[in-house]
């Protein structure tokens, strides 16, 4: 296997669970995913010791892989159970995706990058993670095929909620979405409450690349 893993690495993963519970992560599962995924895996190898940092980092197409605390933090929000059908708009690195899936929900995710897209569906099957399932497509239109689903993720800055993302969110289901009209979000817990009422949480400010209509032919 061209993925390679050594206890030095493993104790810079232990540095960054600490990290993320610092912070104020208190769900051990998840704590347990970030210990147990090798983020590198995620990033070129020469720059294989930034994974282990709590930044985002470049990847390819002008994405990036999220700020491990960040997806500690969108994650925790989910409130993940076993099982639970989750939908995530933005692939990208395939990393949050890999969380989910550790934690034991039914993933399906959308990539608008269609070079990101085929490189990271082929990544998450080389490292064990070929059952989430990858769809190039535009996040703003969901999978309503798949519909409907426990929680919605998604991975980048919006200026307002999709509607269809809503109307294939399960009534009681959970949609976390970075929104807002600048470059810093308010991270919002949305709880679908029924067809037309919705409940809707602030937890916090962060940093998204924008969410962007449409897919790029970029193969």
């Amino acid at each position: 296997m061209k993925y390679k893993d050594n206890y030095r690495l493993k104790g810079l993963r232990k540095k960054l669970v600490e990290t993320v519970r610092a912070k104020g992560i208190k769900d051990e599962r998840i704590l347990d995913a970030i210990e147990n995924i090798p983020r590198h895996y995620f990033i070129d190898a020469d720059f294989v010791d930034w994974a282990y940092k709590d930044i985002a980092f470049p990847i390819e197409s002008d994405q990036t892989i999220s700020q491990p605390y960040t997806v500690a933090f969108q994650t925790e929000l989910l409130e993940i159970k076993p099982k639970d059908k989750v939908l995530e708009i933005g692939t990208g690195s395939g990393y949050q995706a890999a969380i989910l899936s550790y934690l034991g929900a039914k993933v399906y995710t959308i990539e608008r990058q269609e070079k990101l897209f085929y490189k990271t569906t082929n990544f998450l099957k080389d490292i064990g993670f070929g059952v989430i399932r990858t769809f190039l497509g535009d996040g703003y239109l969901g999978l309503p095929m798949y519909a409907p689903y426990d929680k919605i993720i998604v991975t980048a800055g919006a200026s307002e909620i999709p509607g269809e993302l809503v109307k294939q969110l399960k009534t009681g289901g959970i949609m976390v979405i970075p929104l807002g009209d600048t470059d810093i979000k308010d991270m919002v817990k949305l709880t679908k409450i029924n067809d037309r009422e919705a409940k809707l949480e602030k937890h916090g400010k962060f940093s998204f690349v924008p969410f962007l209509k449409g897919v790029n032919k970029n193969k």
